[in-house]
């Protein structure tokens, strides 16, 4: 029989994850709902008890530790992420499972850009402009056409779930799934959904000055991460290029007099051409280390798959 479990990670969601648990219930009553608690001061945990949800908690802060004691805790064949604030309808469920279920998809997205709900929904133009820059720089890097990457309405299949190694540890991690995603292949695929607002009373725990800066980090460790041979290639291209504009006065001077006066501006020069020799031969290097990476991964990954075979041919006997 097939299993299927909701995921809530939740912080003081106390207005809200009444609404959500209920909604999810109707729309998939054979599921099991589990709402992780971390480190709540509000109810939130009580409530979602009183609702029926199965309640576990994560003492270390962090959206991303909440997914990765999930990942690793819940055994099931479908995986439905959603944020406890109310602003995914559940009633998108069964066309976000649709594909997990029938093989065409690893990971399904809940599309909020599409149709331009979030734009309308959404108050918080700073977070929009911020996400806008990630996907494009995504885009860019995987050479893909992804709409929404930091949607938190998500279905996953066992095997996604159980390979991923969750690294990150706060609100980060949407992005790291999408990368994550790419980079290893998985077949990902975008379903419309409609973006509603949080109910009044109810606080992002976003803040704008400090996850302004996370997105540039995330752009920054994503290019030094997926491509080292491009990030550390293109350093050592600007760098080079310093340490030519900064040389080649002190060669002319020297081919046309015999002699160098400019004797800070050599030993700049030659200090800033080595540094860019230097981060180009890690730039390879990295890139060797990446390419094992991934060819160890797709050998696990490929265990990971016979053994699963083989507890379903136990089961079946």
């Amino acid at each position: 029989m097939e299993k299927i479990a909701v995921l809530i990670p939740c912080y003081n969601e106390e207005l809200t994850i009444e609404k959500v648990i209920k909604d999810f219930k109707k729309e998939l009553p054979e599921a099991q709902i589990y709402v992780y608690d971390n480190n709540s001061k509000d109810k939130t945990a009580e409530i979602a008890n009183k609702n029926g949800a199965i309640v576990r908690y994560e003492y270390k802060q962090g959206k991303g530790n909440v997914v990765r004691t999930m990942f690793r805790d819940i055994d099931a064949d479908i995986y439905v992420m959603v944020d406890g604030d109310d602003t995914y309808p559940a009633e998108f469920v069964h066309q976000l499972i649709e594909p997990v279920r029938a093989g065409q998809a690893d990971m399904v997205i809940g599309d909020r850009l599409s149709n331009g709900t979030y734009q309308e929904e959404n108050k918080r133009h700073f977070h929009e402009f911020g996400n806008n820059l990630v996907k494009k720089s995504i885009n860019i890097l995987f050479r893909t056409n992804l709409r929404d990457i930091m949607t938190g309405y998500r279905v996953f299949n066992k095997m996604f779930v159980k390979n991923m190694p969750v690294m990150t540890p706060k609100f980060e991690i949407e992005t790291e799934m999408s990368l994550y995603a790419l980079d290893k292949k998985y077949i990902i695929k975008e379903i419309p959904i409609i973006y509603r607002d949080r109910p009044n009373g109810s606080v992002s725990k976003l803040n704008t000055v400090s996850d302004g800066i996370k997105v540039v980090k995330t752009i920054v460790n994503m290019f030094k991460n997926y491509k080292p041979l491009q990030f550390f290639t293109t350093i050592a291209i600007i760098l080079f290029i310093i340490g030519l504009l900064v040389g080649v006065p002190v060669i002319a001077e020297f081919f046309k007099t015999q002699y160098i006066t400019k004797v800070p501006s050599a030993i700049l020069a030659t200090g800033i051409i080595t540094l860019a020799v230097i981060i180009g031969q890690c730039g390879v290097i990295l890139h060797t280390v990446v390419k094992n990476h991934k060819e160890s991964y797709e050998l696990n990954l490929l265990r990971y798959m016979q053994l699963e075979e083989i507890k379903k041919e136990l089961k079946e006997d």
